[in-house]
């Protein structure tokens, strides 16, 4: 029997309490919130209505981390993935940052976050992010992924004074856990006698439950893309590039408040089967089949939102192939609810061999859930590779993508859609809300 991995025990989030939503209230009189009444009011800040509350969201992701730092067997966790500082830390120093391994945090249990950034940033910190301690925000710098070489002796002076801080913090003897970390920085601190451990999987539990408001800023990401699909529903035509296409997604996305574009995926006609996960400059044909992946954040939280169209006019193998791909996805939401296992989902959804793989590993991405929220990929995931053999329950609170893919049997295309659903008490409410019950048409001749 497939044995079923339950999370580490965190301690119930602090009420449910957050932005607009259902009525009712805890014992201490806040207000709880019904999940399924989450909303996407707005990119502003606004005194007319209450929004996202930038000061509780901090609240929540650093009392979160401290609740898995103290339900594992760590002392103190640091962290250099970009996603995990944003979430202890609340600093953020965009897409700039993104191949420079100089940023990091540490936090003890008990402590208060110490960062270190790319130097003027910490100074900016200690000027408009009043939340930190000024003292606990310093420069770094220990190589730019080995540019400046270990025997400068950068990653030697950071690990000596991540000890000191470990040691006046009471966490000197204790393991400390590390999410990411290039290997000379992780070798000076092993010969300052820290107990270096897998640091990732305490942050990952902290992350997949998401607050109100977390949940209401993907819901906001979510909305600004429904908008980008009108937009390229509209220019679907003969004669358009897919780089074009990327073109115009993303100058909407930033013109409408995104602060990273990830990637865009274009695909279409005979490069949407096998899926290459990359746009090309490639002419949109009349009778293509198009798929797009629009992976952006706003405020930090993300979007998986993947949509499929036809040119013009679509062929009875490309409406059976949508077809079958949103059954498979309608399927995998009906599963949803707190406590269920994430192999029951799993198994709704093809054998990688029925649609023309010769394995799961293969498939892997293809037929596949996913959290979202600060990182494109969070727990739980989803697919027959993983979820058949160790599977984990869905928990209220949960942002999860559910995406499918089914080729045509003629090969003239490929049908991919991908919803995205806020976990509540009472199943799955849809967030991403661009029409896909029936194949789009767009331009039809």
């Amino acid at each position: 029997m497939a044995r079923v991995a339950v999370p580490v025990p965190i301690a119930p989030d602090k009420g449910r309490t957050g932005p607009s939503g259902g009525a009712g209230a805890n014992g201490d009189g806040r207000r709880v919130v019904d999940l399924s009444k989450i909303g996407s009011p707005g990119t502003m800040t606004v005194d007319f209505e209450e929004r996202v509350n930038p000061d509780r969201l901090r609240g929540y992701r650093l009392d979160r981390v401290r609740q898995a730092l103290d339900a594992s067997d760590l002392g103190a966790i640091l962290v250099f993935d970009h996603n995990n500082i944003r979430y202890i830390s609340g600093t953020h120093i965009g897409e700039w940052a993104r191949d420079k391994m100089t940023r990091y945090v540490l936090l003890t249990r008990g402590g208060e976050p110490h960062v270190w950034d790319f130097g003027s940033a910490a100074k900016h910190h200690r000027l408009y992010a009043p939340w930190l301690k000024p003292e606990n925000v310093n420069g770094g710098m220990i190589g730019l992924r080995g540019a400046v070489a270990p025997d400068a002796g950068l990653f030697a002076a950071a690990a000596k004074e991540i000890r000191e801080i470990l040691q006046a913090e009471g966490a000197g003897k204790t393991p400390l856990g590390v999410d990411i970390i290039e290997p000379p920085f992780m070798f000076e601190l092993q010969r300052q006698g820290i107990d270096v451990r897998d640091g990732q999987q305490t942050m990952l539990d902290a992350r997949q439950v998401k607050s109100p408001d977390e949940l209401m800023l993907l819901n906001q990401a979510a909305a600004m893309v429904d908008g980008v699909y009108q937009m390229i529903a509209e220019k679907l035509k003969p004669g358009i590039k897919e780089n074009e296409l990327v073109a115009e997604a993303n100058k909407m996305l930033y013109d409408l408040g995104s602060d990273q574009v990830e990637a865009i995926n274009a695909v279409s006609g005979e490069r949407t089967s096998p899926h290459p996960h990359v746009f090309s400059d490639r002419l949109i044909r009349p009778g293509d089949q198009a798929y797009f992946d629009i992976i952006q954040s706003f405020v930090g939280y993300r979007t998986c939102y993947y949509r499929t169209f036809n040119v013009g006019f679509a062929t009875d193998a490309q409406r059976d192939a949508y077809k079958k791909a949103r059954e498979w996805v309608d399927k995998a939401i009906a599963e949803i609810k707190p406590g269920v296992t994430t192999d029951k989902i799993a198994k709704v959804w093809p054998k990688a061999e029925e649609f023309g793989f010769e394995n799961e590993m293969a498939a892997f991405g293809l037929q596949f859930g996913h959290g979202v929220g600060m990182g494109l990929h969070e727990r739980p995931i989803i697919s027959r590779l993983n979820s058949l053999d160790h599977p984990v329950p869905i928990l209220e609170g949960m942002f999860i993508a559910l995406e499918t893919f089914c080729p045509a049997r003629d090969g003239s295309g490929a049908a991919r859609i991908e919803e995205e659903v806020i976990v509540t008490r009472d199943g799955a409410k849809i967030v991403t809300l661009f029409p896909a019950q029936d194949l789009f048409v767009a331009n039809a001749y």
